[in-house]
């Protein structure tokens, strides 16, 4: 039987969490300086965890970690962590304690509860919550091929002024599909991103924009972040002009992005895909993306 014991110090429990995060992160295809720089980013979005150990016949065998916070003006539930020891997954521990967290968080009025998987080994039991978004990453060991003629050349300032209003447009329609927000703060959001993300526009430092070309003809645009991390680059948007979408330009840009973040000297890509969008996920998939974490919520009785 699967039983719960609040921890009154939780130093253990963070050193270990950062420990499996560190050796996850590592495994999706970022570098060991990478996903230590990951993990420092993510410290700062930690919260005051209530944290219980998981226990079978007295012996611990896992974690769990909530919280409950405000969230626009309704009281939301967080699943910081949920960890088996793999001596004892697959026992139905896992289960248990996703519906232990979710009526802890219901007891204290949380309206809904959110988790961000990072450990493939309890994906699973989350396969009820909505998907909202995912951080995909490949390794770039080398400078792929061009694929299908797809060719690459900066973005002007003409150019810039047009993508930007189309970028911001279409972030607010990803985060709105995803159900992460409402079109007014997803608005507002995107303005807020933009301006910090690009304070000297097409010249901020580190960031590249490209046109993507087919036989001379404009079939798309990205833009990279290099050194996101340390050895990656981070793909801020991949963008496909509807009426080319279908021909494998998609993959072909990714190679793009590959080729360009490796002579910037990073030696991994990675991306956000936002939830329902099901073409991207698949293309990410099919081309060797995994995902480094996902974060998806339930809404509550």
């Amino acid at each position: 039987m699967t039983e719960f014991s609040f921890l009154d110090d939780t130093t253990a429990w963070r050193k270990d969490r950062e420990r499996r995060l560190v050796a996850s992160y590592s495994a999706a295809g970022l570098g060991a300086a990478a996903a230590e720089r990951y993990v420092d980013k993510g410290r700062a979005l930690v919260g005051d965890w209530t944290v219980a150990g998981i226990m079978d016949a007295g012996v611990r065998v896992g974690f769990v970690a909530v919280s409950v916070a405000e969230d626009k003006g309704v009281l939301a539930g967080r699943i910081g962590d949920l960890h088996i020891d793999a001596d004892h997954a697959g026992q139905g521990h896992e289960q248990a304690a996703r519906e232990w967290a979710q009526a802890w968080c219901a007891k204290r009025g949380a309206r809904r509860v959110g988790v961000r998987l990072v450990d493939p080994a309890v994906a699973e039991v989350f396969a009820g919550y909505d998907v909202h978004g995912q951080v995909r990453a490949r390794r770039v060991e080398a400078p792929p091929e061009p694929l299908g003629g797809v060719t690459a050349r900066p973005m002007t300032q003409d150019e810039y002024a047009d993508w930007l209003a189309l970028e911001k447009h279409s972030y607010v329609g990803d985060i709105v599909r995803s159900g992460a927000m409402s079109h007014e703060d997803a608005v507002r959001k995107s303005d807020d991103d933009f301006a910090a993300l690009l304070p000297e526009g097409l010249a901020t430092p580190e960031h590249t924009f490209l046109v993507l070309e087919a036989a001379g003809e404009p079939i798309g645009t990205e833009w990279l972040r290099h050194a996101y991390l340390p050895g990656v680059t981070y793909g801020y948007s991949l963008h496909v002009h509807e009426e080319h979408r279908g021909k494998g330009h998609g993959r072909a840009a990714m190679a793009v992005g590959e080729r360009t973040a490796f002579a910037a000297g990073d030696a991994a890509l990675m991306f956000t895909v936002w939830g329902g969008n099901e073409v991207a996920m698949n293309l990410y998939t099919s081309a060797g993306y995994r995902v480094v974490e996902e974060d998806r919520s339930v809404e509550l009785p």
